[in-house]
């Protein structure tokens, strides 16, 4: 066959080997060719023994082509139905494919130019290089995550989220050097023990800011009524970008701190690469459901609070407003935050509730019966009654309409 490419899915991200032009060929028929990053396979031949079968394999297949793409929800879906089979490899599923006179139509092949299943330290390898090309390519996306929190922010809540990074300045100028120690071909030996340490330092800096987060929603739910939600949802507006930036420094470091780690397995460690590149991950995926979830109870709580104040806009229209505005806001951003870690949300926004039409709303009369009592609810009757006019007359001015 003139194409071939043998596949392998981590779960997270793609690698495809094969001739250079096989390569491309397999890519662009799925549309992936311009996210993909080179998968250099030549620098497997350091994580193996040189005398090894695993070696001489790895010197094959360090004369083809390789190409790692990080899937989205979408383009997983897509490459499901090439037909991936799980390997002996826990959490690696390969595939060799050909495509006879059109590269649009793949199929089914049984060996191909790399052959990988043939040697299980090899695909190892393949699989702990792939986990560190997904860790580069998350600590990219949050990077550009940091610039658009950080352009949001006045000079005072950035000082404040820079206060709290100070803490982990140390970790971050020493995580810095071991890379580029790593990069220039230096011993990876010395840039680990420069870094081993540095992973309480960064996790106990996100705990502290995930409890920040929660306090937020906290005060979301225990704040009483629709002037004081006003307050609270902007100051909650000012205060949640500087946790979410400290929280995104924080993944982001753990993505670098997790690449030089699955690094340093593969070359000194290659036997204990599997259970490691799973551990890493899972450690990665818990800390990703801890943040999703304290974000998402955040603004849960903060919709219901939106309620309250949609509900009771007869006597409380600006602070309503307010209160709708600042939740939006908020939303918006942790839907921004949400993109690196769990893909997009789609979260209905609020709408501010017109005075006009809350006046004819029996609910919002009702409630601002109960509230401001008796004078009120003998003018709710009069709007049942259809003489809204009056209860403008009444109330429009204190609240701005």
């Amino acid at each position: 066959m003139a194409d071939e490419v043998e596949v392998v899915h981590d779960g997270e991200g793609l690698a495809v080997i094969g001739s250079p032009s096989a390569v491309e060929h397999f890519l662009n028929s799925f549309g992936l060719l311009s996210v993909s990053r080179e998968l250099r396979l030549d620098k497997l031949r350091s994580a193996l023994d040189t005398g090894s079968k695993a070696a001489e394999a790895a010197a094959n297949i360090s004369e083809n082509a390789g190409r790692y793409v990080k899937l989205t929800k979408e383009s997983a879906e897509h490459v499901k139905k090439i037909g991936l089979m799980p390997t002996k490899t826990k959490g690696i599923s390969h595939a060799m494919l050909g495509a006879p006179g059109s590269i649009s139509k793949w199929i089914q092949i049984e060996d191909g130019p790399a052959s990988l299943l043939m040697n299980p330290v090899l695909l190892s390898s393949v699989a702990g290089t792939m986990a560190q090309l997904a860790r580069q390519h998350e600590t990219r996306e949050l990077t550009h995550l940091l610039v658009a929190i950080d352009g949001k922010l006045d000079d005072v809540r950035r000082r404040q989220r820079d206060e709290v990074l100070a803490k982990m300045d140390g970790a971050s100028f020493v995580i810095d050097e071991a890379m580029a120690i790593r990069e220039n071909g230096g011993d990876r030996q010395i840039a680990w023990d420069k870094v081993k340490s540095e992973s309480s330092t960064i996790a106990t800096v996100q705990a502290d800011a995930l409890r920040a987060i929660e306090a937020l929603a906290d005060k979301a739910s225990e704040t009483a009524g629709v002037k004081a939600l006003a307050t609270a949802t902007q100051k909650i507006e000012a205060e949640v970008g500087v946790w979410m930036a400290v929280l995104t420094r924080c993944f982001q470091l753990q993505n670098e701190f997790a690449d030089l780690e699955l690094d340093y397995v593969l070359h000194t460690a290659p036997s204990s690469l599997d259970g490691h590149r799973l551990g890493v991950v899972a450690a990665l995926q818990e800390r990703r459901s801890k943040l999703v979830a304290r974000t998402t109870h955040l603004l849960t709580r903060l919709d219901e609070a939106g309620g309250v104040a949609q509900a009771n806009v007869l006597l409380h229209a600006r602070a309503a407003r307010t209160v709708v505005n600042s939740i939006n806001a908020v939303g918006r951003s942790i839907e921004e935050f949400h993109v690196p870690f769990a893909g997009a949300i789609h979260r209905e926004s609020l709408t501010n509730t017109r005075w006009r039409d809350a006046v004819r709303d029996p609910k919002q009369l009702r409630n601002a019966a109960a509230e401001a009592g008796p004078k009120v609810a003998g003018l709710g009757v009069v709007a049942l009654a259809g003489t809204g006019a009056l209860i403008a007359a009444k109330l429009g001015d204190q609240n701005g309409e």
